[in-house]
């Protein structure tokens, strides 16, 4: 596996922890894939554009995101990243802050790109 990859991989989880943060559409856009799959803390079954729809109404604010212990592995056109995340912010106004791991699933698009295909939450206890 090119190494290259893994940096495009590192990358694009730190900018969409950028676009989570600010609620960024269109940088959410290119890093969902349109077929994303993503069970929440709650066991809640999303998919894009449940996602976008959060950031975009002001439902979901994100104040902090802060990474720790990532742990990475690449395979062909895949990559699955696991990452434990403090984070602080609200949901619906209510605070929803928490310490929680994180796994993606992301793949390499037809088009070059690499997207969050399959995703999944739990909170750390």
């Amino acid at each position: 596996m090119p190494q290259n990859h893994e940096a495009q991989i590192l990358d694009a989880e730190d900018r969409l922890r950028a676009a989570m943060l600010t609620s960024d559409i269109d940088a959410l856009n290119d890093l969902l894939s349109p077929d994303l799959i993503f069970t929440n803390h709650l066991g809640q079954l999303l998919g894009k554009e449940d996602d976008l729809a959060s950031h975009r109404s002001g439902l979901l604010r994100i104040e902090k995101l802060q990474p720790s212990q990532q742990h990475l592995r690449m395979y062909e056109n895949v990559a699955i990243v696991s990452v434990r995340m403090q984070i602080s912010g609200a949901y619906d106004g209510h605070p929803a802050n928490g310490d929680f791991r994180f796994t993606r699933v992301w793949a390499l698009s037809t088009q070059g790109a690499w997207q969050v295909i399959a995703a999944h939450a739990t909170l750390v206890a």
